[in-house]
């Protein structure tokens, strides 16, 4: 089965705030399996426009990912995470 995958790059305009968000998005991520495999870190872009944070969350499958986001826990959690980043997020099938 292929795996489905959140690919979010993100910039936090409100620092303060987001810990609010990682909060309320946990519960979600536990229902759904989510598994974090890049929060952060280094980063270089070579071509296109950055964000401050990169963030690769692995879910069984691609249901599985699109379900967590459009899961009430997760979409209570995305209010949050709207008030207080800018994003770009896209749920993929992996290969």
């Amino acid at each position: 089965m292929t795996k489905g995958y959140w690919v979010v790059r993100v910039s936090v305009k409100n620092a303060d705030n987001y810990p609010d968000y990682l909060a309320a998005a946990k519960p979600a991520f536990e229902k759904f399996g989510a598994r974090f495999l890049v929060r952060g870190g280094r980063y270089n872009a070579p071509e296109g426009v950055a964000r401050d944070r990169n963030v690769v969350v692995e879910f069984r499958d691609y249901d599985t990912a699109l379900a967590c986001y459009q899961s009430p826990e997760y979409q209570a959690a995305q209010k949050i995470r709207a008030a207080n980043a800018d994003a770009d997020f896209l749920i993929v099938e992996g290969a």
